[in-house]
């Protein structure tokens, strides 16, 4: 099927519905479709007959499907053969980094929460071996959900046939070129950049953000410099991947929604080179300050108090008078136990807060299989970052390649305590069933479920249908969704919620 057949109504795969054609680019185009299975909408590229990168696009596509943080771009399909070749991924709605500098350079700590976010992000994909290389403020959004999504990866760069030595190095730098965008409202490059325009020049070199914007602290200042301003280093440490840019930014405040008012024209849709994007064009709701009370002569603040502590003595003197009247009708009748009943008794009582217990310990458990579940990894879903996280083997099957009946995730609490509940965060697609157990042995036999979910995904939490207490906290997946072509049990992050030890 060449591109120039490919039209609005084209199903792919008996599934893609194209609808919308987005853009067109260099033998590209991308388009909004709908996934009639699962009735929702998907960003989905085409390639014209002569485009040169195809394979290197799929293979790049099929490799980032593996990825699983939900701040990149998830892809679902991807496929080449004779008659079509296409590239399926998430459709994202947000507003990219270019959308929010419109009105100008944002807030130094908003800046720098989007970047963090983006390096921890990008410092997962390098781990897996899968890079971005051309970072623009295009491919950095904050979503609808009021989430980051780095856009890209790994795909824009087989698109336009980048290859680099030094991707680490690259991406890092492409991540303190979106700091210093976000910080000052200009791009650190020889022409603008989205809109931005070029940063300003000092001595044949770009100046600091500090330099271009008031207020910028001097950390922030420094990480950008660190990052992709190596002229103004002096002696300063290169930044030199995404995970060194990530911990240079990790004691950050995260993005939190912006306060905004909706146009009365409708949202303007627009879309990356590779993945699905609607951008709503919004304004900024913008709250003047409060204005201080204007203060009067020096003899009028005395008149007014005199007339607040008037107020204040008359109410405390009624207030006096009715609470005798009350005790006096008490003791009247100290016996007569309708006049009790009929007054309605106020006990105070004492209820323990309920809090997040840290476990010591955590261990991939597989007492039916080989013992042990990538206990390696066990700890990233313990260590309070939600973007880590600690998965099981590959199986062939929901049901766990039928090879056993369950394994899962086992945390030493180190004493026994009381389980109010457990909050897991899995991954996003679901079909995962997963049971609490708690014990004081960490024997399967001896762990008691108290609590099971089925179908579940993203943020789960599991409450005892009873009094639950243990020194051990087992999360036992017993079926796990498809991921990837393969099916795995995820676990991003676990807190353990107790009214106090047992």
């Amino acid at each position: 099927m060449s591109t120039s057949a490919v039209e609005p109504g084209t199903r792919l795969a008996e599934r893609f519905r194209l609808e919308d054609r987005v853009s067109e680019s260099d033998g590209t185009t991308l388009w909004k479709a709908i996934d009639e299975i699962l009735a929702r909408p998907v960003a989905v590229h085409t390639f014209a007959p002569d485009f040169p990168r195809v394979h290197e696009v799929v293979t790049a596509a099929r490799s980032a499907s593996r990825l699983t943080d939900p701040r990149l771009t998830q892809v679902f399909d991807a496929a080449e053969d004779d008659k079509s070749a296409y590239v399926v991924s998430e459709w994202v709605t947000g507003e990219t980094l270019t959308d929010l500098l419109a009105s100008g350079p944002l807030e130094p700590e908003r800046a720098a929460g989007l970047v963090a976010e983006a390096a921890e992000a990008l410092a997962h994909a390098h781990e897996a071996q899968l890079y971005h290389l051309c970072l623009r403020p295009s491919h950095l959004v904050w979503t609808s959900g009021n989430t980051v999504k780095v856009l890209g990866v790994a795909i824009d760069a087989a698109m336009w046939g980048l290859t680099t030595d030094q991707p680490a190095l690259d991406d890092a730098e492409g991540l303190g070129r979106l700091l210093y965008a976000g910080l000052t409202g200009h791009w650190p490059g020889d022409e603008e950049e989205g809109g931005l325009p070029a940063a300003p020049m000092s001595d044949g070199h770009f100046c600091t953000p500090r330099q271009v914007t008031a207020g910028v602290p001097g950390y922030l200042d420094a990480v950008t410099v660190r990052a992709c301003l190596p002229e103004s280093r002096k002696g300063q440490g290169a930044l030199a991947s995404p995970a060194e840019v990530a911990e240079a930014l990790a004691d950050v405040a995260r993005p939190m929604p912006i306060p905004i008012a909706y146009p009365s024209t409708p949202a303007v849709a627009s879309a990356s080179h590779t993945e699905g994007l609607d951008i709503a064009h919004r304004q900024q709701l913008t709250i003047p300050p409060m204005r201080p009370a204007p203060r009067g002569p020096s003899g009028g603040g005395s008149t007014v108090n005199r007339v607040l502590m008037t107020l204040v003595v008359l109410l405390v003197i009624a207030a006096v008078g009715v609470g005798a009247w009350t005790i006096g009708r008490s003791l009247g009748s100290p016996t007569d136990p309708e006049a009790r009943s009929a007054t309605p008794t106020v006990t105070a009582t004492a209820s323990t807060p309920v809090q997040a217990v840290k476990p010591q310990k955590a261990q991939g458990f597989d007492p039916l299989g080989d013992k042990d579940e990538k206990s390696e990894k066990a700890g990233l879903a313990i260590d309070g970052k939600p973007s880590t996280f600690w998965e099981t083997e590959g199986y062939t099957s929901a049901e766990l390649g039928n090879l056993k009946k369950g394994v899962g995730l086992l945390l030493d609490m180190g004493k026994s305590v009381q389980i109010s509940d457990v909050v897991a965060t899995l991954a996003d697609t679901p079909g995962a069933t997963v049971e609490l157990k708690v014990g004081d042995s960490p024997d399967l036999d001896s762990l008691k479920t108290v609590a099971t979910e089925k179908d579940a995904a993203g943020k789960t939490t599991l409450t005892p249908d009873q009094a639950a207490s243990g020194q051990y906290v087992l999360i036992w997946f017993t079926r796990v969704p498809a991921d990837a072509g393969k099916f795995h049990g995820t676990i991003y992050e676990v807190v353990v919620h107790s009214p106090g030890s047992a």
